[in-house]
Parts: C-alpha cells; structure tokens; sequence
C-alpha cells in the first residue's frame, strides 16, 4: 500500500473519531431537557437503547451466530455497557451538570487500571500511575472537595455507577477479540443493544412512561426544542451512528490514536453543556477537568507494549481500543 493511501486511511480514520466523540458528547445534552420535562432518566435511557436496537435489528439477525458461540460476552456487554453504563450516566445527569458526570465517568480507566494492578497482580508503568493520581486530583478540583462536596452525592455515586460499569464494559470488549474466532465487533454491539433493551423494558417499565412528553417540546436554555426531534438524535447520532463510526475509526487508526481523540468526548460535551444548557463550570472546575483528561491521556498512552498487547491490560490502557473493538464509547454517554 502506498503511503498516501495509508495517510488517507488515517485521515478518515481520525474524521470518523472526531464525529464518535462529538455524536457521543452530544448525548446528555439532548437528554437532560427530556428529564426535565417529565421524563424519567430510565425511560430516556430506554427510548434510546430500545430504539438504537430496532435500527440494528438487521445487524443482529445478520450475526445470530453469536447468540450460540459467545452468550456469556452478549449478555455481559448488554447488562454493564449498555444498561449499566447509560441508566447510571442518565440518572446521574438528571442531579448533577453533564460535564462533571461525563469527567467523573472517566476515572473508569484509572479503575480498570487498579484491577489490573491490584486484582490480576500484573505491572503498570509508573507514569500510568501518575495519570490515575492526575485524574483523581483533578476530579477532587471539579466537585470543589473543598466546599464538602456542594454537589449532589446520589448524582456523583450514579456517575461514579456508569465508571464501574465501564470497567466491565474495558474487560468484556478485550474479552471479545479472544480465542481462535474472536467476536465481530457489530455484532456483539447489536446484540448488546438487544439484551439492554431486554433488561431495561424489565427495570424502566416503559408502559408506565408519560409519553405525552414525546409529542410536545422540551426547553434548552430557554428554548423550546421538539422532544421527537431531542430522541431521534439521542437514537441516531448518539447511539447508532457513534458505535458505528468508532469502530471504523479504531480500524484505521492505532489504538493510542483512537485513545486520545476519544478523551475529546468529555471536552464536547461540557462545551455543549455550556452553550445549550446553561451549566456553566467555576474557574477550578476547568482546571480540574483539564486535570481530569490529561490523567486520562496519560493512563491511556504510557502503558508498556507488553502490557498493551496482553488480556485486559491492553483494554485498561486504551479505553478507545474497547469502543472501536465493541462499542465505540460510552459511553456512555
């Protein structure tokens, strides 16, 4: 291959990153004006999983294999990253700003990387130690620990819910590309979006929704957005379109790359808090979530090459590496 092919592959490759982590960051945005207008967090998080399945509907029956070879990574993927991590990242943005839910979420690879630790007792570099120690002081600036937490705690044990969820989510996607046959990305998404939606029409109970809320409009800011038009980009662009371009974006890109293009998510989405919410940060927020990522970036990049290429190390190293493997993010968002 010729290198301005491959510098072109990189180039959409890192295009493809760039529209993930902005559909991703997208996502508390235009759900917490549909809890605030009635809905409840879970409903919303239904709506968005029960719809994003429906669309990948096609997908799963294209993969039903999976459902015989790997039901255990299924229904994993489906309770901790799909369920898991938007019921809690939902819930925790109806008490608490979506920037500071989104940042708290992203200790999850400083966790991934004590379980790797402390757990299956294997070596972590000392500057990914250095970034965990990052992220924590930084977080500690965005709740302001000072002021003894002036945020709401239930809000900060829910966001800290969606980070242990992603623990599980980093696992599970490293888990997914072993053996001799490993999973195919989309189609463990797929069916993870299935089996949320399963578990989540049993916890949400949709039947109870005020789906008057739907037909009427939600205020951003104090404006008036039609609710429809806030679901179908938390389905489409938040959820369907963001799994599907991270994969290819990892794809194309190594997974460091991919590791750091994704920490934009977190910046995106207290951007677009800022200006469609209103939820503006304090001065030591700012600094502490800028704390926040570079722990972040840190804990991501600096992990040996040993390390990387081993079972689950790889996964603490570089949640990014997770998302294109299964998911492309968060996600959690």
């Amino acid at each position: 291959m010729h290198a301005s092919e491959v510098s072109r592959g990189r180039n959409a490759g890192l295009g493809l990153a760039l529209v993930s982590a902005l559909a991703f960051g997208g996502s508390g945005v235009a759900a917490k004006p549909l809890i605030l207008a009635g809905l409840d967090p879970l409903h919303v998080v239904w709506l968005r999983v029960a719809g994003a399945a429906l669309v990948m509907l096609p997908v799963a029956w294209r993969h039903r294999a999976l459902v015989r070879h790997r039901p255990a990574l299924l229904v994993g993927f489906g309770l901790l990253a799909v369920a898991g991590v938007q019921a809690c990242y939902f819930a925790a943005i109806s008490r608490i700003p979506v920037g500071v839910a989104l940042l708290v979420e992203y200790l999850a690879p400083a966790l991934v990387l004590g379980w790797v630790r402390f757990v299956q007792r294997r070596p972590v570099s000392r500057a990914a130690a250095a970034g965990v120690v990052l992220a924590v002081g930084g977080l500690a600036c965005v709740v302001e620990v000072w002021s003894g937490l002036g945020f709401d705690m239930a809000g900060l044990l829910l966001a800290l819910g969606a980070a242990c969820c992603q623990v599980g989510y980093f696992v599970l996607s490293d888990h997914g590309g072993d053996g001799e046959e490993p999973a195919d990305p989309v189609g463990v998404i797929a069916y993870g979006l299935l089996i949320g939606a399963l578990l989540l029409t049993a916890v949400a109970r949709p039947w109870s929704m005020d789906w008057q809320v739907l037909a009427g409009s939600a205020e951003m800011d104090g404006t008036r957005v039609p609710a429809a038009l806030l679901l179908a980009w938390i389905v489409l662009i938040a959820t369907v379109a963001a799994y599907l371009t991270g994969v290819v974006s990892v794809r194309r890109l190594s997974p460091q790359v991919a590791g750091v293009v994704a920490c934009l998510e977190a910046v995106i989405a207290t951007v677009l808090a800022w200006v469609l919410l209103g939820e503006h940060l304090s001065a030591p927020q700012i600094v502490g979530g800028a704390v926040v990522l570079l722990g972040a970036l840190i804990a991501q990049t600096s992990t040996p090459k040993a390390a990387a290429e081993a079972p689950v190390a790889g996964a603490a190293a570089v949640p990014a590496d997770a998302k294109g493997k299964l998911s492309a993010g968060s996600r959690s968002a």
